[in-house]
């Protein structure tokens, strides 16, 4: 079964920018979710894994909340970027090479999205990874 471009869209945009679906969904009510949570990982965290799966562990590593709006995230064409630079603590030490990104919700691990990232962030000491509105992030 698949799900056609216009409601692939529409689920994108209910899930990234709160935008209810007509007689099919709504964003909560009582108490939505405002932001998502981004994740860095260092290799697919895989269907079966959570955001804290291959997570970033380079020191002062954050994951970085982004608004659950159009200002947030850019939805069209059935594809999701940041509407902005997402811009993660600078490494205060630990060298590693970031190849994916996480979006879940709240502040466990539940990832909703992952997906790698193009092109690679390799982080050392004094590097500001930074996850542009030019950086493609493709499903695994």
């Amino acid at each position: 079964m698949s799900k056609t471009n216009a409601f692939e869209n529409d689920l994108l945009e209910l899930i990234f920018n709160a935008t209810a679906i007509a007689d099919i969904a709504e964003d909560d009510t009582s108490s939505p979710a405002t932001s998502l949570t981004v994740s860095l990982h260092t290799a697919s965290p895989g269907e079966a894994g959570d955001m804290s799966t291959s997570e970033a562990t380079y020191t002062s590593y954050a994951r970085q909340t982004v608004a659950r709006t159009g200002g947030g995230w850019v939805v069209t064409g059935n594809s999701v970027s940041p509407a902005g630079n997402i811009d993660f603590p600078t490494a205060t030490g630990g060298n590693e090479t970031i190849t994916h990104v996480g979006i879940g919700s709240g502040t466990g691990n539940n990832l909703m999205y992952y997906g790698a990232l193009t092109p690679t962030i390799l982080v050392s000491n004094g590097v500001t990874p930074r996850v542009t509105t030019a950086s493609t992030i493709t499903e695994d």
